[in-house]
């Protein structure tokens, strides 16, 4: 049996406003999927909860503090690095927004997925509208 690979625990979030999920354009220096179309999200620190690492993203990313989260799931991706992603779905939050490490932000419709560029993201949009979107 061949060695596991490192698993780095990350986190992304779904903004949804108006039936609209938030983009990422990753910048081109980005080290794991340059100029990709994405969920935004980041790495956790070491010792931190899931939810704290989307706080402090959220606060990092977009210079926002959420007011409103749901868990939507966990799911691993292999990309330049093995990942293992929490996805959070955000409904409201405070602050306006910035966009601090991407190179532009798009808001994307729900139903709109062939838009992003890892089938990861994909099935987690698709997660999140199977469970809270039927409701």
């Amino acid at each position: 049996m061949g060695r596991q690979p490192d698993v780095h625990e990350c986190i992304a979030f779904l903004l949804i406003k108006d039936n609209h999920v938030l983009a990422e354009k990753r910048k081109l220096t980005k080290k794991v999927v340059p100029g990709a179309i994405a969920l935004p999200g980041g790495h956790m620190e070491h010792g931190e909860s899931p939810q704290d690492a989307l706080y402090r993203e959220l606060r990092e990313e977009l210079s926002l503090v959420p007011s409103d989260i749901t868990y939507v799931c966990t799911l691993l991706h292999r990309s330049q690095e093995f990942r293992k992603l929490h996805y959070f779905a955000v409904h409201q939050w405070e602050g306006a927004m910035t966009h601090n490490e991407a190179e532009a932000l798009l808001w994307v419709p729900c139903d709109a997925l062939d838009t992003f560029d890892l089938d990861v993201d994909r099935i987690a949009i698709r997660e999140y509208i199977r469970v809270y979107k039927s409701r």
